[in-house]
């Protein structure tokens, strides 16, 4: 039975919603919603046999449903992180949409929808936004535009615009519209990104009264508990709901990796590592790209903190292997040579490496100008401190420390890169970079007070001698 929903909106409900779409199919157009709300609420909708079910049916009760193609590119892109120039059946299903688009009687937002999606696929993300967002202008109840925008600015680091793409339409939507309680989750996460924790945990705490099992609502709330370093307020939190988050499948692996960073954040390493083998090293056999990168982050903090994780770093790459010559997202490179340097694996990271380098000499494209800019100088950094030449590392990230941003993802989930300075840092046999590793550890103190990592590494800043 549907936990959310026992209703689809048919082309009735859209036109009187100001959303119509060109299809005389009501199948298409319910599944069309069964699609968005559980892309929106990230879960598989028992009711029409998950996600990839619901965009089946969506397909085969209509065809040459143009808007059904943008939904069934658009999932492909946001969810795999694969372009066109990587995937060649994406390749194809772009060219038969483009096609069914020229040659259908579709409105002008269907086609901005078509034009979004296009340009998203040829790897031109940033552009792709500006189209959502001019779609959002007259249509801001248009939950497609609004939430593939949202995804696209998380993989860009664009923290404003994760807030005001929200902001902009909120006060257009009506509580008694389908997913209005998932915007609250949304704007959470955007005001928490940008420095809002007050405001952001108001509107998680009040997207979670109108619907418990918003995985999203979730997630916002806590980052809002790590930012403050509210670690045990995380793990009460996070485990107290666990019923209704899991629900989220799609996320689940995500909150979990949440829950196992405030362990590591107390020196609790056993909790972490209880949490990444019951649940996030088995969840990121999913193969999304999110949960690889959550399982490569948990394991790289664990190895900063002096565990032994060489075992499943090798575990892991053999789910990494087939990505290096992906190079949609430079986060996900980054986290992939986190894992070809834990698995102790030179040949893959230097085909990795190579193949970065490639893309960067012939690419082009939003993702080609941040690899360019600050993505390969993160890896080299990595892999200078993997050959314990930790003075290189310091001196290769330093100058673009606050560039990194731009590689997308979360505060939280970058934090990581800051630690691996300060590791860098207090491993170097440079005096300088001690002094260095002190001033980033004041800094970091100065962020967030209750900070028990912080607070040991200062311990052994301390130990070093500083002239």
């Amino acid at each position: 039975m549907s936990y959310l929903h026992t209703h689809w909106r048919d082309l009735e409900a859209w036109r009187s919603q100001g959303l119509p779409l060109t299809t005389t199919s009501n199948e298409a157009a319910k599944m069309y919603d069964a699609t968005i709300t559980q892309y929106t609420g990230w879960y598989d909708e028992p009711s029409v046999e998950g996600i990839e079910s619901s965009v089946s049916k969506m397909i085969a009760a209509d065809p040459n449903f143009v808007m059904g193609h943008v939904l069934s590119c658009g999932l492909d892109l946001i969810s795999s992180g694969m372009g066109i120039h990587v995937d060649q059946d994406l390749k194809q299903r772009m060219e038969k949409l483009e096609s069914l688009a020229a040659k259908s009687n579709i409105s002008s937002r269907e086609k901005l929808h078509v034009k979004a999606v296009k340009q998203w696929a040829e790897g031109n993300t940033a552009p792709a936004c500006l189209t959502w967002e001019e779609i959002l202008m007259e249509y801001p109840t248009d939950m497609f535009a609004l939430k593939m925008a949202h995804d696209s600015y998380f993989y860009l680091g664009y923290q404003a615009q994760i807030r005001d793409s929200i902001a902009r339409v909120l006060t257009h939507w009506k509580e008694n519209m389908p997913l209005y309680s998932y915007l609250q989750g949304m704007y959470a996460f955007g005001l928490v990104e940008t420095g809002f924790y007050k405001e952001a945990e108001s509107h998680a705490l009040k997207g979670l009264e109108l619907n418990p099992k918003d995985c999203w609502c979730t997630h916002a709330e806590a980052h809002v508990l790590e930012m403050q370093g509210r670690q045990d307020d995380g793990i009460s939190f996070l485990s107290k709901t666990i019923e209704d988050w899991t629900m989220g499948a799609m996320l689940a692996c995500h909150n979990y990796w949440h829950w196992a960073v405030y362990h590591i954040e107390k020196g609790e390493h056993q909790a972490a590592l209880d949490i990444y083998d019951e649940e996030v090293g088995k969840r990121c056999h999913s193969g999304a790209m999110l949960d690889l990168v959550d399982a490569s982050s948990l394991l790289y903090r664990l190895q900063m903190e002096g565990v032994d994780v060489v075992g499943r770093w090798k575990e892991l790459f053999h789910l990494w292997e087939s990505h290096s010559d992906d190079h949609i997202l430079v986060f996900n490179d980054v986290h992939m040579l986190m894992c070809t340097l834990g698995a102790k694996n030179e040949d893959a990271t230097l085909k990795l490496l190579g193949s970065l380098r490639d893309y960067i000499r012939d690419g082009s494209g939003t993702n080609w100008e941040v690899s360019k800019d600050v993505g390969l100088a993160i890896c080299e950094a990595f892999e200078q401190a993997d050959k314990g030449n930790f003075d290189n590392a310091v001196e290769i990230l330093k100058p673009v420390r606050y560039k990194v941003v731009t590689i997308g993802g979360s505060n939280a989930q970058r934090d990581l890169f800051n630690l691996f300075l300060i590791y860098a840092a207090l491993n170097s046999p440079k005096k300088q970079h001690h002094q260095f590793a002190r001033s980033l550890l004041t800094e970091r103190k100065a962020m967030k007070e209750n900070a028990p990592m912080t607070d040991r590494l200062m311990a052994q800043a301390l130990t070093l001698h500083v002239e």
